[in-house]
């Protein structure tokens, strides 16, 4: 299992946008994807659990991928939230 740590820096968070754009990375991957935000966690390949958490700016975030292509997806997925302007 890997993990990785984020900041939110989007004025928005994460926003109908580019929750469907983190959904559709993650959804590319065996692995399991999770994210972590305020003591919850959600399945990353669900649009209606990234829109439940209700992530706003400022705030920190912990995507964790379990499966053979686990590495490949922490990638894809920071590679996402950096262009869509999430994190810096």
């Amino acid at each position: 299992m890997e993990k990785r740590n984020f900041r939110i820096t989007a004025e928005a968070g994460i926003h109908a946008r580019p929750a469907t754009l983190l959904v559709q990375a993650a959804s590319k991957f065996n692995a399991d994807i999770n994210l972590e935000y305020d003591g919850k966690s959600i399945n990353l390949k669900s649009i209606m659990g990234v829109m439940s958490l209700g992530v706003g700016q400022n705030t920190d975030v912990t995507i964790s991928a379990d499966g053979d292509d686990e590495t490949e997806a922490l990638e894809e997925v920071a590679k996402t939230m950096k262009a869509e302007g999430l994190t810096d």
